[in-house]
């Protein structure tokens, strides 16, 4: 069978026997009973192959990639649980995370931006507040994950922002009328079992050769008991194992702030999780703040202050900005001063590294952003010179012993 249409709900089950037509290029298949109506491409099938009971379908119709967002998304989220034991959300595009936050304060930026009360702080929408105003413009349109049921709340947040996809372990009854009601009730729910346990193996078939693992299952944070900001260590941790490698990220008072992934070297990966933390720290100062033009919407607005943060303006871009928000912010976005004044303020976060650190170029640059702890597997022959580096830094070097590559 395919994906069953029951009362009010629909299982995701064994395809065999389903015709495999191509999908044209408008996603619709001629088979009456089809399976999902994107693929990784509009002009490539896709199905579901085999018994898949734990994950059921409750609106919409998941796409191959929506497949992979969400169900590496929620096995994200239930580490995070599991690690911290706080409720936890993931905001999922092209197969990595924008952002990840476990509940907590929802900071005055934070809450006027997605006008949200700061009350709200300590629960489920506060995490996924938190992890999806980590990188705003990367979060458009994207996947989520909860770690618990999604209440009305949250719902009622998810239905105000542009998002393609949400999975959780249950779904209050009002919760759910409201998601069936977004993008014109095209919006994909798909509800899991959170006492699921996945095989130990798992496989992939690519150029016509199957490949098998054992699941990445090892313990996480088995030699972080003395490390400062354990939690936040683990978080990271947890983050990057759901990251395409190479992957880096950074840190701080329950969310990470900053991903870079799938980079073909380290320092790129330090770089690019760096620039998307100070990004979101430079979010918060008063002269990005100020930033306001009539009927504006959010997300343009948002675009607008991240270019400024990250100064990557072109030529007519700069122009634009003179003509929404006055010639006077010209001057602000040149100039250096109020950054390094707000950068140096800016302190405590953790650097997590899924593969060992290769150089200490890396420390160096952690050191800049405000790194003062840093976590990665160890065991380069360079690992004493790394640790050297954050000895010199001050910054705490723990190693793990556990490389966390995902593919």
């Amino acid at each position: 069978m395919g994906i069953i249409a029951g009362d009010d709900w629909r299982w995701v089950g064994d395809h065999q026997g389903v015709a495999s037509e191509r999908i044209d290029r408008l996603g619709a298949s001629s088979n009456e009973e089809r399976g999902m109506r994107y693929g990784m491409n509009p002009h490539q099938a896709a199905r579901v192959v085999g018994d898949a009971r734990h994950v059921r379908v409750l609106n919409g119709e998941p796409s191959l990639i929506n497949w992979l967002d969400l169900l590496n998304a929620w096995m994200l989220v239930r580490d995070v649980r599991c690690a911290v034991g706080q409720p936890a959300a993931a905001s999922f595009k092209h197969v990595s995370p924008a952002g990840v936050a476990v509940a907590g304060p929802i900071d005055p930026c934070a809450a006027e931006l997605w006008r949200v009360d700061r009350g709200a702080s300590g629960s489920l929408l506060s995490a996924y507040v938190r992890a999806r105003d980590v990188d705003p413009k990367s979060s458009f349109g994207d996947a989520i994950a909860l770690s618990e049921p999604c209440d009305v709340a949250t719902a009622q947040f998810i239905g105000q922002v542009i998002a393609d996809a949400v999975i959780a372990p249950g779904f209050e009854p009002e919760a759910l009328a409201i998601l069936n009601r977004k993008k014109t009730g095209r919006f994909l729910v798909v509800e899991v079992d959170p006492s699921y346990d996945p095989p130990q193996h798992e496989a992939r078939e690519l150029f016509g050769v199957r490949l098998e693992q054992e699941r990445d299952d090892a313990t996480l944070g088995a030699d972080l008991d003395e490390t400062p900001f354990r939690n936040d260590a683990l978080l990271g941790l947890a983050t990057l194992r759901y990251t395409q490698s190479n992957s880096v990220c950074v840190g701080k008072d329950g969310m990470v702030l900053g991903i870079g992934a799938g980079q073909q070297n380290r320092v790129d990966c330090t770089r690019l999780a760096g620039t998307k933390a100070q990004t979101w720290w430079l979010r918060r100062h008063q002269i990005i703040q100020a930033l306001h033009a009539p009927d504006l919407p959010r997300q343009d607005l948002l675009n607008w202050q991240i270019r400024f943060a990250e100064q990557t303006l072109t030529r007519n871009q700069t122009q634009q900005l003179a003509r929404l928000f006055g010639a006077e912010v010209l001057a602000d976005y040149r100039d250096p001063g109020w950054r390094l004044e707000w950068a140096a303020r800016w302190s405590g976060l953790v650097m997590c590294s899924d593969g060992f650190i290769p150089f200490r170029d890396n420390v160096d640059l952690a050191a800049q952003l405000g790194v003062t702890t840093l976590v990665e597997p160890g065991g380069s022959v360079r690992t004493s010179e790394v640790a050297a580096a954050a000895a010199e830094h001050g910054i705490v070097h723990a190693t793990t012993g556990l490389r966390l590559f995902h593919h």
